[in-house]
C-alpha cells in the first residue's frame, strides 16, 4: 500500500503490523495435523477479521492525515480572529475619551430633564472622583512626552500667567460685578472668585489634543505645573480675593489639594515608572472609567443645584459665568498672539493657551467650596462652571477643528474672531 496515495505523512509499515499479528497464523495456532478442521477454521476466521480491522485502522489514519492540515489552518485563523477581537476591544477602551464631548452634552441634558439620575452622586464623592482623574493623568504620563514641551519655556510661562494672573483678575472683576451691579449675595461672588483661583482642567489637555495633537504634551505640562503649584497658589489667591468676603482656611486647602491632586498624580507616575506591567494592564480601562466619572461630575452638580440655578438670580449667575469663561478664552488667545506672533505655529499656540486659560478645574473649586465654606451658595458658581466650561471648550474644539479641515494650511487665517 502506497502511503503517499493515502496522504500519510509517515509511511505505515504493513509488514510490521502484520508481524504483530503473525501468531494468529502460526501453524501451532492454526492447528495443522494436530487440531481439528473446526478449530483451524475458527482461527483462520479470527485472523481474517483482525486483518480487516487493521485495514480499517489504516484508512482512519489516512483520513486523519487528510484533515490534519485544515484543522491546523482553522486553528490559526481562529487564533488570529481572537487576537483581532482582543485588539479591537483594547482600541475601543483606549479610544473612549473621544466621546467625552458627547458625554458632557448628554449629561447636561439628562441632568436638566431628569435630575434624580445624578443626585445620588453627592458632594462626598467629588474629592475621590477628582483624585481618580488625577491618578489617570499620572498613569498616562511619561517623562518622554514632556521633553519637547520643555523646549518651549516661554509658552509654558505664558500659560502659567494666563492661568494664575489673568484668570484670577477676571474672576475678581466678575465677582465684584455680581455683588455690586447684579446685587447677588456675597457667597455667589466668592464662588466666582474661587473658580478663578484653581488650577487648569484636565479637559483642556484633551481639547488641545483634538485640535492640535502636537501641542498636547505642552498643554499637559502647563496643566501639571499649575496643578502642582495649586497647593500653594490656590489658597493664597483665595485669601487675597475672598478673604475680605468670607474666611479662608489656607492650611486646610493646602492639605486637601495635596490629597486630591498631588498624591494621586504622584502615585500614577510612580506606578508607571516602577510597575510598568501593572500600569499597562490597567491603562486600557482608565479611559472608559474616566468618561464615566466625568459624566457624573458634570451632571451631578447641575442636578443637585437645580433649584439655585432656576432661582431669580440663577440666570444672572449663568450669564456672568459665561462672560467670565468667554473673557478667559479670549484673553488667553490674545496673550499668545501678542507673544508669539512671529512663531510659525502661532495659531496652534493661541488655541492651546486659550484652552489652558479658559478651562479650569471647577470640580476642585466645588470640592473646596463644599469643604471649607459653610454657606452652600459658594458651591453654586463652581457647579455651573463645570458644565459651562466643558460645553464652551468643546464647542471651540468643533469650531476650530472644522476650520482646520476646510483649509489646506492649518496656520492660515482660520481663527478669525
Amino acid at each position: 500500500m502506497n502511503p503517499a496515495a493515502l496522504g500519510l505523512k509517515t509511511p505505515v509499515r504493513l509488514q510490521a503490523v502484520y508481524a504483530r499479528h503473525r501468531p494468529l497464523l502460526h501453524p501451532s495456532i492454526i492447528g495443522f495435523g494436530s487440531v481439528s478442521c473446526r478449530s483451524w477454521s475458527f482461527n483462520f476466521k479470527r485472523a481474517k477479521a483482525d486483518r480487516t480491522l487493521l485495514e480499517r485502522l489504516i484508512l482512519v489514519k489516512a483520513a486523519d492525515s487528510f484533515e490534519s492540515e485544515p484543522i491546523t489552518e482553522d486553528r490559526f485563523v481562529l487564533s488570529q480572529a481572537v487576537q483581532r477581537n482582543e485588539t479591537s476591544i483594547l482600541e475601543i477602551l483606549k479610544g473612549a475619551n473621544s466621546i467625552i464631548p458627547h458625554i458632557v452634552l448628554g449629561s447636561t441634558v439628562l441632568a436638566l430633564i431628569y435630575p434624580p439620575s445624578f443626585t445620588w452622586f453627592t458632594n462626598r464623592y467629588y474629592a475621590p472622583a477628582l483624585g481618580f482623574l488625577m491618578f489617570a493623568v499620572g498613569v498616562n504620563s511619561s517623562p518622554k512626552d514632556f521633553v519637547e514641551a520643555f523646549k518651549k519655556p516661554d509658552a509654558i510661562a505664558a500659560g502659567y500667567v494666563g492661568q494664575f494672573i489673568i484668570k484670577p483678575l477676571l474672576g475678581y472683576l466678575f465677582g465684584i460685578i455680581a455683588v455690586s451691579i447684579f446685587n447677588l449675595p456675597n457667597p455667589l461672588g466668592a464662588g466666582i472668585m474661587l473658580v478663578s483661583c484653581v488650577s487648569g482642567a484636565q479637559l483642556s489637555n484633551y481639547a488641545t489634543f483634538l485640535t492640535d495633537p502636537p501641542m498636547a504634551p505642552l498643554s499637559i505640562v502647563m496643566t501639571s505645573l499649575s496643578t502642582a503649584t495649586a497647593v500653594l497658589v490656590t489658597p493664597t489667591l483665595s485669601l487675597l480675593l475672598i478673604g475680605q468676603k468670607l474666611p479662608v482656611d489656607v492650611k486646610g486647602m493646602m492639605s486637601s489639594i495635596m490629597q486630591i491632586v498631588v498624591a494621586p498624580i504622584a502615585a500614577g507616575l510612580l506606578l508607571n515608572r516602577f510597575l510598568p506591567r501593572i500600569c499597562a494592564a490597567i491603562q486600557p480601562f482608565l479611559p472608559p472609567l474616566s468618561v464615566l466619572v466625568t459624566a457624573l461630575c458634570v451632571g451631578s452638580p447641575l442636578a443637585i443645584n437645580m433649584k439655585a440655578i432656576i432661582s431669580p438670580f440663577g440666570v444672572s449667575l449663568v450669564l456672568l459665568l459665561f462672560a467670565f469663561h468667554a473673557s478667559a478664552f479670549i484673553a488667553g488667545y490674545g496673550l499668545a498672539g501678542m507673544l508669539f506672533h512671529r512663531s510659525g505655529d502661532v495659531k496652534s499656540l493661541q488655541r492651546t493657551i486659550s484652552f489652558e486659560t479658559g478651562m479650569q478645574s471647577s470640580l476642585l473649586a466645588l470640592a473646596l467650596a463644599n469643604k471649607f465654606f459653610k454657606d452652600p451658595l459658594v458651591g453654586v458658581p463652581p457647579a455651573i462652571s463645570v458644565v459651562l466650561m466643558s460645553l464652551m471648550g468643546f464647542a471651540l474644539v468643533m469650531i476650530w477643528s472644522k476650520r482646520k479641515q476646510q483649509h489646506s494650511n492649518p496656520d492660515s487665517a482660520l481663527d478669525v474672531e
